[in-house]
């Protein structure tokens, strides 16, 4: 009896945990869909039609040159974007074509972190990083850094975006760990 009661227990316990894993995941934000770049590698490839499989770099305009449609813009769009665009346009030519399109080589998403950091440089962007990893993966501020002097710096913006690590730190404004964009520079003073 004692025995039966200790199972229902556990069982009780694992329920509540997943329905909490399961809760905490289904209320998170999608990430939002990887954008190409130029200096990404593609791979793009129609079934049945090996002379227009293709690898292909994104050259610094972000117009991809591909056989039978031209020049296609591929800078900003999402990999799903890009394989509906390719299949709509190659379908004047051939009937219901069957595309691919992989991304083999992210170079294009880069962020850079400088000043007063362990590694400073320019990282890529495979996938959603917020400011305190991008930190971590410059690994770490040095001695003497301004935590509280930490500014974003955006293409496009006229302001720095400020960040203050003390308050993150203290589990405060953690609003302000934001999603870094592609260019976006970490300043560490």
């Amino acid at each position: 009896m004692l025995v039966h009661r200790i199972q229902m227990l556990g069982f009780l316990v694992l329920a509540l945990i997943s329905y909490s894993v399961n809760a905490d995941t289904a209320s998170a934000p999608a990430s939002p869909a990887y954008q190409v770049q130029p200096g990404d590698i593609l791979e793009i490839s129609v079934w049945k039609e090996p002379d227009l499989s293709k690898e292909l770099l994104v050259p610094p305009d972000g117009n991809l040159a591909f056989p039978l449609i031209g020049h296609l813009q591929a800078q900003g769009a999402t990999i799903k974007q890009l394989q509906a665009d390719i299949a709509e346009k190659l379908s004047r030519y051939i009937p219901d074509p069957s595309v691919t399109v992989s991304l083999l080589k992210a170079a294009g998403n880069l962020y850079y972190v400088v000043g007063k950091v362990n590694r400073p440089g320019q990282y890529p962007m495979v996938g959603p990083t917020s400011v305190l990893q991008a930190l971590s993966m410059a690994g770490g501020m040095t001695t003497y850094a301004s935590e509280n002097g930490i500014k974003i710096i955006r293409n496009g913006k006229k302001e720095a975006i400020a960040f203050r690590y003390g308050d993150i730190e203290d589990g405060e404004q953690l609003q302000q760990n934001i999603l870094l964009e592609s260019g976006d520079v970490v300043l560490v003073p």
